[in-house]
């Protein structure tokens, strides 16, 4: 194998073929509909492929809020794999020291203490496994809610097109609409007060449901008077996502747990996280093998999560989302109202998690593709097909913002007369 295969300097029709060879064949079928691209590079907001097609990412599943390969977290991981990727796991690591430091000083305040991991599921599985160690033995979430596919995240992810191949899954869990807290308070009353309640401040993956006003400071005041702990899951609303740092914020809510993922990673290295109070975290802190994994914390991941938050800080990515969020918002509401009203049932979103409900799913995916045709890449929605969902990153410039937008002008319009 020479260097440049080490590398992963292969063709395009060689990448297409190992990925039949030994990955998901129905992920080599799905990139057979968009053509049979293949990424060869990426920076900021942009993505270019093998072919050297340059394609505006509004996608990525809410990970490029940074913009992709940042040039000071990048830096910051070329250092620390040139330094110590990986630690021994038995001495003292600087790094997720600094790295928790970082986070918690943006995070709610009295949320102190941190538990990273590699992806979102598993800070919701760390959450399950804190409110279990109190003795919350009941799960209580929202109806289309997403928080990851791990057995016991899996459990509180609300759709059984993914659950039912892998039950039985967790006991003692319940599913009550998203947005109804008189749904809620009816379960918390049930159980006495054993119980967990977990809740987006946004569902993403439902596609970006927004909640009634107060309602997530209703949910808290429900979970104070019953008892029960509060998991806030913000792996994709947080860190600036919606215009503001999180959606607890925008609730003036302090969860018992918090959990971060995505923009995390900066989009260089996977990391995700489960911030918690020190009472709720008392029992990881009486004993440190409770919980563990052994790419918890690496040095290059808490490198890339130190950075990321200060570029966030210090470029100021939180405002930035939240102004360019209200022009693209705007924008798009307006191309839907005059080109396709017959298609389009609703845009809504905050800060940069848009989404256009189509009339069908079938449509929601001609939209995918019409975009791509006008290189632009968006994401569809896990738990609702008929929902494109659009999250560019907070670097976005204002030419690509009219990129965006001519393109979602000139797709819907090829559509209207399709359809």
């Amino acid at each position: 194998m020479n260097t440049s295969e080490r590398s992963g300097g292969i063709s395009a029709d060689d990448a297409i073929a190992l990925h039949r060879a030994h990955l998901s064949r129905g992920r080599s079928q799905l990139a057979a509909m968009f053509g049979n691209l293949v990424e060869q590079s990426a920076s900021g907001a942009r993505v270019t492929t093998t072919d050297g097609q340059e394609f505006l990412n509004c996608g990525g599943y809410g990970v490029f809020f940074t913009g992709a390969g940042h040039p000071h977290i990048v830096a910051a991981v070329q250092q620390q794999a040139q330094t110590q990727a990986l630690s021994t796991r038995l001495f003292l690591d600087p790094v997720v020291g600094l790295a928790a430091q970082a986070l918690t000083s943006v995070a709610p305040a009295g949320l102190d203490r941190v538990h990273f991991s590699g992806s979102g599921t598993e800070a919701t599985e760390t959450a399950i496994k804190l409110a279990r160690a109190h003795g919350k033995r009941r799960l209580i979430s929202m109806e289309n809610g997403y928080h990851g596919k791990t057995v016991g995240a899996l459990s509180l992810t609300a759709n059984s097109f993914y659950q039912d191949p892998f039950r039985p899954l967790l006991p003692y869990v319940q599913h009550v609409p998203f947005g109804d807290t008189k749904a809620l308070a009816t379960a918390l009353v049930a159980g006495g007060g054993d119980a967990c309640v977990v809740v987006e401040p946004v569902q993403s993956e439902a596609g970006v449901i927004m909640p009634p006003p107060g309602y997530l400071k209703e949910v808290a005041a429900l979970c104070r008077e019953h008892n029960a702990f509060l998991v806030v899951d913000e792996v994709m609303t947080g860190l600036g996502r919606l215009g503001a740092w999180w959606g607890c914020d925008l609730a003036e809510v302090r969860p018992d747990i918090l959990l971060i993922g995505k923009a995390l990673s900066g989009g260089v290295v996977p990391v995700a996280a489960a911030l918690a109070t020190p009472e709720v975290f008392a029992p990881f802190d009486a004993d440190p093998f409770l919980h563990t994994s052994t790419y918890s914390g690496a040095p290059i991941a808490m490198a890339a999560a130190r950075a990321t938050i200060e570029v966030i800080r210090d470029e100021e990515l939180v405002d930035r989302a939240d102004r360019a969020g209200a022009r693209l918002l705007a924008g798009l509401r307006a191309i839907a109202a005059d080109r396709a009203p017959h298609l389009v049932l609703e845009v809504r979103g905050a800060g940069l998690l848009i989404g256009l409900e189509l009339v069908d799913a079938s449509q929601a995916g001609e939209l995918l593709l019409e975009l791509v045709d006008r290189h632009v890449v968006v994401n569809h929605s896990l738990n609702a097909h008929p929902v494109v969902r659009i999250t560019p990153p907070a670097v976005i410039t204002p030419d690509e913002e009219i990129q965006l937008l001519e393109a979602v002008d000139g797709a819907l319009a090829a559509m209207a007369k399709k359809f």
